[in-house]
């Protein structure tokens, strides 16, 4: 009786585990597979108050498994009180106030008396409730159902049949684990009955491998199996491995494909092999391409960043003598670099430049032409971005002639990634300006980032004009960003293009230049360069408003929400709305701050409200009372001195020099009435505010930073 007594005080709890055996799963899906799985799977356990305060959760991945230990999961969850809505009062009660056949029915229903039910209040009123205590879910209740369905929700493309049977998943499923604790729970999944015990490695296991407890599960699978479970152990054996027979070298990894290789293979091993030096003559990015991409290889580079002919490839098999695994992958790789070698000497034998009018037969966009035709209007804007931008016009308009030649090219057919990369190997074997070459391989930059100088100039006018031709003609023919959708990469075409205005214009202020490079005369020159009736009406407008648009949402993750707002708004010069926005934030911590701000509100809405939008300066005559009289003058004071800061570029030292005008600003509007009864006289001051407004939003809109 008192063991008893002491199980109903201390729930039984143990860890549950749920293992899914199946063939090779998708490598690139595995680890959210396996971290959906998990997460799925404890949610639905904690719905059903099957997991304690101290239950924790480890999900296992293999290529040829889906698994999950979740600790601490209660045998029996603990009862839960439960209260069933009823029949409102007035439906329950006759006139005589006695239940009626509706509550006797639901009193019935619910297997309690009437005078069991309790009055509870609703958003419509009194009604009945039933208050019961519900014997708590059993861990083992619809856990196949649990199982079944988390993996049927699984994030994957396609599902597929095997066999005679209706089970469907991503790949064939051979076998269910289900255990709490020591305890098998039975049940089905996919048509296959759960078991206690599963299958190792595919070459170096065999047989049956019993699993006594679910804690034992990952020691187990290792010890007797040869099979790291945990996904993340397994990364981290393998970047070990790679670090360790890199012997001095430096492995040229990179999560992505870590994160593969890691999916590819249930006990990694690490093998280095070899290829000949005569390859390194191929343009490196291509090898490692061929390598990393094709075979799942690492390359090995020195301490001067060149290529080693060595690699390191991660086995899934583990053995004394490895020689053949090496010779085989090795001659492999051989077939590989030799493609691309033939590639890179057969491309060489053709100029770029006898490439270029073939682009006429390369399709860009059904509705905008081909890539010849989009080269040459790449080629106009680079010439003229370039004349703004001090760079060579003639160096920027021959890159973008040659930029898109060595979509032509063997070794671009082979790897689009190489895209701008082959063509500047290209260009400089043809003999190219080193400028024009630089710049058609920086022309796919996601951001451009290079120190400016009269080379990358070169580079920037081409940058800037191949994301402004693509913004205007993919926008204007209706194919803008939708939610999540972008698959024309103008959000990333417009972070580049603000990357390197910000770039060109802090360069020009350090350099006392005049930059003039206008966001919308250059959206606007764009425009004008396609087929009359090619883009939609409103296409400048739109973009303009998109680029500015995506400034604000970077801009926010580093600033203040109301200074960005308040810069952004006014839709400065591109180059100018980081300096303005710092210019901003700092006013913003000035004592005057607030006030202003909620000044310049109050006077914008007044200037609203009686449709007075333009700038004119107060007539002196009309000044009647003192505290208008005052701020008229400190405004004519101090509007030289802002102008002064203002065509400086000197933001901040233009918004401190404002600062000043608290005092009379907050007398004018605690002593004067602008709506006077004399049309002149409110008409004289709403001139007044005019002008104060001017001056309070040149920089930015600092209404914005009212709270």
């Amino acid at each position: 009786m008192r063991a008893g007594r002491l199980r109903e005080l201390k729930p039984m709890q143990d860890t549950l585990l749920i293992e899914v055996l199946t063939e090779e799963l998708p490598p690139k899906a595995l680890k959210r597979l396996s971290q959906v799985f998990c997460d799925a799977l404890v949610e639905d356990l904690r719905r059903d108050h099957l997991l304690t305060e101290h239950s924790t959760a480890r999900a296992y991945a293999t290529p040829r498994r889906l698994a999950v230990c979740i600790s601490n999961v209660l045998e029996k969850a603990p009862d839960q009180p439960l209260e069933v809505p009823g029949p409102s009062v007035k439906t329950g009660l006759d006139a005589d106030g006695k239940p009626t056949p509706a509550l006797v029915g639901f009193a019935k229903k619910n297997g309690v008396p009437v005078d069991a039910l309790v009055r509870i209040d609703t958003p419509k009123g009194k009604a009945f409730a039933c208050r019961k205590i519900v014997s708590g879910a059993r861990v083992e209740t619809n856990l196949e159902s649990k199982v079944e369905e988390v993996l049927r929700r699984l994030p994957v493309p396609k599902m597929m049949r095997w066999g005679a049977g209706e089970a469907e998943f991503v790949r064939p499923v051979h076998g269910l684990v289900m255990l709490h604790g020591t305890r098998l729970i039975p049940g089905t999944v996919l048509g296959l009955e759960s078991r206690n015990f599963t299958l190792g490695h595919r070459f170096m296991s065999e047989g049956e491998i019993g699993i006594p407890a679910a804690d034992d599960y990952a020691s187990v699978l290792e010890q007797q199996g040869s099979v790291i479970a945990s996904f993340d152990a397994r990364k981290q054996r393998i970047r070990s491995a790679l670090e360790a027979a890199a012997a001095g070298a430096r492995p040229l990894w990179d999560e992505e494909l870590l994160d593969e290789v890691t999916a590819l293979v249930e006990c990694p091993e690490v093998y280095a092999g070899g290829f000949s030096a005569e390859f390194l003559s191929v343009p490196q990015e291509c090898l490692v391409l061929s390598m990393k991409r094709h075979q799942k290889y690492f390359p090995l580079a020195g301490a001067d960043g060149r290529l080693q002919p060595r690699f390191l490839m991660v086995s899934n098999l583990r053995t004394a003598d490895p020689g053949g695994i090496i010779h085989g992958n090795e001659r492999v790789l051989r077939a590989r670099l030799a493609d691309a070698k033939f590639f890179y000497d057969h491309d060489r034998k053709t100029r770029l430049e006898a490439r270029v009018p073939k682009l006429a037969e390369v399709v860009y966009h059904n509705r905008l032409g081909s890539q010849l035709e989009r080269v040459e209007r790449v080629q106009l804007l680079a010439g003229k971005i370039a004349r703004h931008i001090g760079a060579d016009p003639l160096l920027a308009e021959r890159a973008a002639w040659l930029s898109k030649a060595d979509l032509l090219t063997d070794m671009v057919g082979e790897f689009p990634e190489l895209q701008g990369i082959m063509g500047r190997y290209y260009a400089r074997a043809d003999g190219e300006t080193p400028a024009v070459a630089e710049a058609i391989g920086d022309q796919y930059k996601i951001r451009f980032d290079a120190d400016e100088s009269p080379q990358s100039r070169v580079s920037m006018s081409l940058f800037v004009a191949d994301r402004v031709e693509t913004l205007v003609g993919i926008w204007g023919i209706g194919l803008q960003p939708t939610g999540d959708k972008d698959p024309f990469g103008l959000r990333r075409a417009a972070l580049g293009l603000i990357s390197a205005v910000e770039i060109l214009g802090a360069a020009s202020a350090a350099a006392g230049r005049q930059f003039a490079l206008s966001l919308r005369d250059l959206l606007g020159h764009a425009a004008a360069l396609f087929k009359a009736g090619t883009l939609r009406q409103g296409t400048v407008a739109a973009v303009t408003e998109f680029v500015y648009e995506r400034y604000r949402n970077q801009l926010t993750g580093a600033f203040d929400r109301s200074a960005v707002d308040a810069v952004i708004s006014l839709q400065p010069p591109l180059h100018e709305v980081l300096l303005r926005t710092r210019a901003v934030v700092d006013f913003g911590t000035l004592p005057e701050a607030a006030a202003l701000a909620a000044a310049n509100k109050r006077a914008r809405n007044i200037l609203r409200k009686e449709g007075f939008s333009e700038v004119r300066p107060a007539q002196s005559g009309l000044l009647v009372e003192a505290a208008e009289i005052a701020l008229a003058q400190a405004v004519v004071d101090i509007r030289a001195k802002v102008d002064a800061h203002y065509d400086r570029h000197e933001y901040f030292d233009c918004l401190r020099m404002l600062a000043r005008l608290k005092t009379p600003v907050d007398a004018f509007f605690d002593q004067v009435l602008v709506n006077a009864e004399d049309a002149a006289v409110r008409a004289n001051r709403l001139a007044l505010l005019s002008e104060l407004d001017y001056l309070l939003n040149k920089v930015a809109d600092i209404s914005k930073l009212a709270s």
